[in-house]
């Protein structure tokens, strides 16, 4: 007979692996290291975590790795370093995975974030919600819409 564990229980565990994750997810971690962190069987670990997270735990890590890799996209860094800063092997499955996930490839998504940084440095305004700008009284006050224009 199984003992049955309280569910905070099993999911304290799973919330374990996921913060292992997030902690690890620069380094060469698989299923194992990922799933004896939570201290389950591997094809239930899979089941528990998925059921929790809406993802594997391969594609979560495959998600943070990517949000992780868009962050350091948005400098000059060379797309190889960041795809091996990220924790991914070949640079040819970063670029893979990286456009199947975001919808374009890692040097599109760095030349745009580049290019938007140079738009907001030169053109400030453009970036401030209309919103924000009518709470300070901004609009009423100065040509706001003609500088943003």
């Amino acid at each position: 007979m199984q003992a049955q564990y309280p569910k905070v229980y099993l999911y304290r565990r799973i919330v374990q692996a996921k913060l292992f994750i997030d902690k690890h997810y620069q380094e060469n971690i698989d299923l194992n290291d990922i799933a004896d962190e939570a201290f389950f069987s591997k094809f239930h670990f899979i089941r528990l975590f998925k059921n929790t997270y809406g993802k594997t735990p391969h594609q979560y890590l495959t998600y943070v790795r990517i949000e992780k890799a868009k962050g350091l996209l948005k400098t000059a860094i060379p797309i190889a370093e960041v795809c091996y800063d990220v924790g991914f092997d070949s640079v040819s499955s970063f670029t893979g995975l990286f456009k199947r996930n975001v919808g374009k490839t890692p040097s599109t998504y760095q030349q745009e974030q580049l290019n938007r940084q140079a738009e907001i440095l030169s053109k400030p305004l453009r970036y401030i919600p209309g919103c924000f700008a009518e709470a300070k009284g901004w609009k009423q006050k100065s040509n706001f819409e003609e500088v943003v224009s």
